[in-house]
């Protein structure tokens, strides 16, 4: 049986206890044991070196250097990191090597919550097949992104919230190497309700599948 450790915490706005438990009753129908925690030393046992998958759901937030260093020799030895939105994506702002690892870090979204489109680019990858472009809801992440990353969707700005991004194509969904660890990340799901939303969801699903194969 594969086994998942899901770590919730930061910033309460995002629903991290509420949105750990979607996570991790979506890895259990897969056939996942699944460990939830609230703090960052979980990251610190090394145990998690035998897990599957890793998912972090911790807006900001601090992490300590062995918690952290932990966590990057794990997935570099081979498990999956997965996650969303600033759970993953806005974590522990002050380590630039965890970002070398997701492949990211959030620094904007215009306008709050406001109507975009997310642009499927890579249909033929499992992840995304058979799901088109769709209308969403929610914050449009403007983020630093690694070049490295395979992009599987985007979305692009239309400046009525700064002129200056018009135009702009920003990733929404990649997945990318670190080491032997396959790392996936989506930057859909500000709140728990978003989980109701069945592209986001399914997205989400496959690609922690993806991570923990």
């Amino acid at each position: 049986m594969k086994e998942a450790l899901i770590v919730w915490g930061g910033w309460s706005g995002h629903e991290p206890k509420e949105c750990a438990d979607v996570v991790g009753a979506m890895l259990e129908a897969e056939g996942f044991k699944v460990f939830k925690e609230n703090t960052t030393e979980a990251f610190a046992d090394p145990s998690i070196r035998d897990l599957s998958l890793i998912v972090p759901i911790i807006t900001m937030a601090k992490i300590e250097k062995e918690e952290l260093s932990n966590l990057l020799e794990a997935v570099k030895g081979g498990v999956g990191l997965g996650g969303y939105h600033g759970g993953m994506g806005d974590a522990f702002r002050d380590q630039p090597d965890y970002q070398f690892m997701v492949g990211g870090q959030w620094v904007a979204h215009p306008g709050n919550i406001i109507d975009y489109t997310v642009d499927v680019t890579r249909p033929d990858d499992p992840v995304v097949e058979g799901i088109p472009s769709f209308p969403y809801r929610s914050e449009q992440y403007y983020m630093h992104v690694d070049p490295s990353n395979e992009v599987l969707a985007t979305t692009r700005f239309n400046g009525d919230h700064a002129e200056w991004i018009d135009g702009t194509v920003m990733p929404v969904v990649w997945k990318r190497r670190f080491g032997k660890g396959r790392v996936f990340y989506s930057s859909l799901g500000h709140v728990a309700s978003e989980f109701e939303f069945p592209p986001m969801r399914e997205i989400l699903r496959r690609g922690l599948l993806w991570a923990a194969a």
